[in-house]
């Protein structure tokens, strides 16, 4: 009788160590979810890197690849203004430009890198002769050589000119893009720029 259970608890033992070794043993679908360590889409999950964006065509990331040096430049400008100038409405106004653009810029960068772009510069990669309204190196020496009323006049024809230019751009933008976010940053300098131009243009009919 002893002998006889003996067997028979040997021989269950023994078929459970076989199916626990089968069942380690198979890759079939029945391995417990999210056990999958080597997958691709488990890789991607743990990144925790977003994807690029896809919303977008190459005359957005013309625009804004253009816009970024623009800006500089423009805020370059605007910050010659407190050491050169006293009218006090010109100061105001190079005080709303650099406001309004040093943000532009970084708003530019995020969106650049959220379509997967290289990061802007301020160089851009492109001359004066790319884009509109951008001043040449000898109008930004001549314009950093002058102070009071003559710079006024100098920052206030050249800032049109640099506006119009913007504007310029941001319609083309308006016109060929396809990111809503890009086209409304355009939207955006064009309403703000042209509202400048207006004020600057009557600054000057004042002297």
């Amino acid at each position: 009788m002893f002998i006889t259970r003996t067997r028979i608890t040997v021989t269950i033992a023994a078929t459970a160590a076989a199916l626990f070794v089968a069942g380690c043993g198979n890759d079939d679908s029945g391995s417990m979810p999210g056990m999958e360590h080597g997958s691709s889409a488990g890789a991607t999950a743990s990144s925790g890197l977003p994807a690029a964006r896809t919303d977008f065509n190459s005359a957005d990331v013309t625009f804004l690849h253009m816009m970024y040096p623009h800006h500089a430049q423009a805020v370059e400008m605007a910050k010659l203004v407190p050491g050169r100038s006293g009218n006090q409405q010109l100061l105001a106004l190079a005080t709303e430009v650099e406001k309004a653009q040093a943000p532009e810029m970084q708003q530019i960068s995020t969106l650049l890198q959220s379509f997967g772009q290289q990061a802007p510069t301020a160089a851009g990669g492109h001359t004066g002769h790319d884009m509109a309204g951008m001043m040449t190196p000898e109008q930004m020496s001549s314009l950093h050589a002058a102070s009071g009323v003559e710079f006024d006049r100098q920052w206030m024809t050249m800032m049109i000119d640099h506006h119009a230019g913007a504007i310029a751009m941001a319609n083309t933008e308006l016109a060929t893009g396809t990111n809503p976010d890009t086209k409304a940053l355009a939207g955006a300098i064009v309403t703000a720029q042209q509202a400048e131009i207006g004020t600057m243009r009557a600054m000057l009919g004042q002297g």
